[in-house]
């Protein structure tokens, strides 16, 4: 029988099995508090468990460990990190430091499947899902790392992968990463990012109350079929109906990242639709000029047209903020994560 992956369960999966073993649901509690703690790494450090008890623990689980292959710093103040996995495949994460707070980027899938045409991480392919230790396992990896200095807030599902073709694990490592015995961060501090999984979207906002953001790309059919495969099965009539059906908390908007493509999808009239497009949603656009080299058929639109671009939105009544560009001298803006899958021999 496979061990136990303790750093996959919740805190009530973990009091369940506590129970199961005819132990106190509180050492389920205890031991989820400890697994947690970004110190910890041995069972023996249990001191609140006696000497019997840790050693039917550490027989009957084990806690996965993410392992350091690289950890490259940007001139920006970026910090990418590389991780090991325990099947020795690899997948990456970012440390973003901005405006005096500091962003978790993290990823959710070795590979993508979804083949969007302007993302670096599509052209890995899908190798597999990773599980809840390996998702909250990368902010945990991350807290070691960075110190004890100014503590993260923010945390994106926007590294590697489409997070909600990984609904169960994803939503596992939420609950994990909010739990105030466990890593503690705040619901309205975590966005998911999704190129547009329809069924999954609706389930998402009856699930958890996190933040939801939409890589949109464009304001048609045809050009979003174009550059992004996944609306050939989800259309923006579908995309758009889920957004107006998505359950948002009071002050709660759904954010539209559009990567603004030359000759593609930065026309002024594009601009226009989009305003019709996003009619009657709480919303607010986030513009993000293409990071070159993640595919040479793309380039970025000058800077002058993206001010053009964002204006037609302003005038038009809309948030819309130009995203500025981290990491990209390590490979780590937005649409530039791509692993090489060899990790340990």
């Amino acid at each position: 029988m496979d061990r136990i992956d303790y750093r996959s369960l919740t805190r009530e999966e973990l009091e369940d099995w506590a129970r199961d073993l005819g132990l106190p649901a509180f050492r389920g509690r205890q031991l989820f508090s400890w697994v947690w703690r970004p110190g910890f790494q041995d069972f023996s450090q249990m001191t609140d468990f006696p000497k019997t008890l840790r050693k039917m623990v550490a027989e009957e689980g084990m806690l996965t460990e993410l392992q350091v292959l690289a950890e490259q710093h940007s001139v920006d103040g970026t910090i990418k990190f590389a991780w090991g996995l325990p099947d020795g495949l690899v997948v990456e994460s970012v440390v973003i430091s901005a405006r005096g707070h500091k962003t978790l980027c993290i990823s959710s899938q070795v590979g993508c499947a979804m083949g969007c045409r302007f993302c670096n991480t599509a052209r890995m392919g899908f190798h597999r899902h990773l599980v809840p230790s390996e998702i909250a396992g990368q902010v945990l990896g991350m807290l070691r790392h960075i110190g004890t200095g100014e503590r993260p807030t923010n945390i994106v599902f926007m590294g590697m992968g489409e997070p909600l073709a990984n609904y169960a694990n994803v939503l596992k490592s939420i609950h994990i990463l909010t739990d105030d015995l466990g890593l503690n961060f705040s619901l309205r501090r975590i966005t998911v990012s999704t190129c547009g999984l329809v069924p999954e979207i609706l389930r998402l906002g009856r699930d958890t109350d996190v933040g939801l953001a939409i890589s949109l790309q464009a304001p048609d059919d045809k050009t979003r079929s174009q550059i992004m495969p996944i609306n050939l099965h989800y259309p923006l009539p579908r995309l758009i109906e889920a957004c107006h059906s998505y359950r948002l908390s009071r002050r709660r908007r759904i954010t539209f990242e559009y990567v603004l493509l030359a000759g593609i999808n930065d026309s002024l009239e594009q601009a226009y639709l989009l305003t019709r497009l996003l009619r009657g949603i709480p919303s607010k656009i986030n513009l993000i000029p293409y990071n070159e080299g993640s595919n040479p058929l793309f380039k970025c639109p000058p800077h002058e047209h993206i001010l053009l671009f964002q204006q037609v939105l302003r005038d038009a009544n809309y948030s819309a903020t130009i995203r500025k560009t981290r990491g990209q001298d390590i490979s780590a803006a937005c649409g530039q994560l791509y692993a090489e899958l060899k990790g340990r021999d």
